[in-house]
């Protein structure tokens, strides 16, 4: 009887390191996944002030736009949340789309190489980030799961394991599409 009785605690306590280290490797990769977010919106950031300069002489009349581009690249050096990093990220696609949109009215910036160059690094990034997201969001909601289904819902309350939060595109304006009006 002792013999069945310590089978079943090993049996228990062998579980719960199981768990214990699947939560962890699951949070690991949350960690490594907004990791990678974070490159790729770094990238994004590095490539605006050539985006910027090379669109200033073209785009008098868009100066707001550009400004506003200038100063949320300023604001992603002293973000330290994953929130704050993600809502400047929103800002910033708006932005980047109406520079995107605005650029199709100057012909001569659309001929321009360094523009087209740069036009493709974006799109280039743009994609890591899209792909980056989806891997977040996968690994958020792997993670989230775990945490949340019985019985590694007991080990994840244990050791106080929390919950993350998604990746999501919280402005509803960063969802439409650019609409431009020179008429002012």
């Amino acid at each position: 009887m002792w013999i069945a009785i310590a089978s079943i605690l090993g049996l228990i306590i062998l579980w719960a390191i199981c768990a214990y280290n699947g939560l962890i490797r699951k949070k690991m990769k949350v960690e490594n996944a907004w990791g990678q977010i974070d490159v790729q919106l770094q990238r994004r950031f590095d490539l605006i002030p050539n985006l910027v300069n090379c669109v200033k002489g073209y785009m008098e009349h868009e100066e707001n736009v550009l400004t506003k581009v200038t100063e949320l690249r300023t604001s992603w050096s002293g973000a330290k949340t994953v929130n704050e990093k993600v809502e400047l990220d929103n800002e910033l696609s708006g932005a980047l789309k109406t520079i995107m949109a605005v650029s199709e009215n100057y012909p001569d910036l659309k001929a321009n190489q360094n523009f087209s160059e740069l036009q493709e690094e974006l799109r280039n990034t743009e994609n890591k980030i899209s792909y980056s997201r989806q891997f977040y969001n996968d690994s958020v909601t792997m993670y989230n799961t775990a945490i949340s289904v019985f019985p590694s819902s007991i080990i994840a309350s244990l050791f106080a394991f929390k919950s993350q939060t998604l990746f999501v595109v919280t402005d509803e304006q960063t969802r439409q599409n650019v609409k431009v009006d020179f008429s002012k």
